[in-house]
């Protein structure tokens, strides 16, 4: 019989009828018991990981300190790095190199199939920029416990901020994931924003991952999300990621250009360049 005293484990034999080769099969198996913890790794679902956490807020609140008074504001647009660390790499140190922008947005799919290990590696990453970045939730997020780990890394999946009065809104739109159980893109929220702070912005930047009459939009709601983007004051374009190539499009015809930034494998992002007579935006390749 197996038993267990102070000592540990212990095993006794006595009148069983076994070979020797029984005997040494059970020992074997008691000793790997007893020791078996130490060769399992944490579950790639595990929520549990270390800080900084909730860099949203916090490098949102760098962006706006830094670009201050700016009447030339630049940034990098950019997305969709799951699984390509060592090209998400290189961009960093192009982007560091150049020091051209003054923050990024990482526009989603951070992680492939949204475990805790994909994002901390990403954030190592993402962390050696020489400036701020922020980053939105993309389908591949939403895998999982990604949902969670995203929020508590990062913060909501939607959320604004200013920068020298230019206000950014990132939103959720990987309604696909969510099986339409849930208000993506959220209205409610779209609406809360465009009624906030509507003295401390001129003009807007929305942000998202799956861009309209992509398969991953509500695409039942298409038209009303149109609408609630004409809340905001001064729109000046819309930008997405997901369909990992470069995309320049008018969705809507109504002038407002919806970009699309490429996935992280084909080496090149998007910088935009913002002044007080418009915009422009270049795509840069590393």
């Amino acid at each position: 019989m197996i038993g267990v005293s102070k000592h540990g484990f212990c095993l006794s034999l006595s009148g069983w009828r076994t070979t020797s080769a029984v005997q040494v099969m059970l020992l074997a198996m008691v000793m790997t018991l007893t020791a078996c913890h130490e060769f399992f790794d944490t579950h790639p679902y595990d929520v549990g990981f270390q800080g900084p956490y909730h860099l949203n807020a916090a490098n949102a609140a760098k962006m706006a300190q830094l670009c201050d008074g700016k009447d030339t504001l630049r940034f990098v647009v950019t997305g969709d790095t799951q699984g390509w660390y060592d090209e998400t790499a290189d961009m960093v140190s192009d982007i560091n190199r150049r020091g051209k922008a003054d923050f990024v947005i990482h526009g989603g799919d951070l992680s492939n199939y949204g475990a805790t290990q994909e994002f901390v590696r990403q954030r190592s990453i993402l962390g050696r920029l020489h400036v701020p970045y922020v980053a939105l939730i993309g389908n591949h997020d939403c895998l999982g416990t990604g949902p969670y780990v995203f929020g508590k890394m990062y913060g909501p999946a939607n959320f604004s901020f200013i920068v020298d009065r230019i206000l950014f809104l990132c939103l959720n739109t990987n309604a696909l994931e969510y099986d339409y159980s849930e208000p993506i893109p959220d209205f409610d929220f779209m609406l809360r924003e465009s009624k906030t702070d509507t003295t401390l912005y001129d003009r807007t930047v929305i942000c998202m991952h799956a861009p309209p009459y992509n398969e991953q939009f509500n695409n039942n709601v298409v038209l009303a999300f149109q609408h609630y983007t004409y809340l905001f004051r001064g729109l000046l374009f819309c930008t997405a990621g997901h369909v990992h190539r470069n995309e320049a499009k008018d969705l809507y015809g109504d002038g407002i250009i919806y970009y699309c930034s490429d996935s992280a494998n084909h080496r090149n992002y998007l910088l935009f360049t913002i002044t007080p007579s418009g915009y422009d935006y270049e795509i840069v390749y590393y």
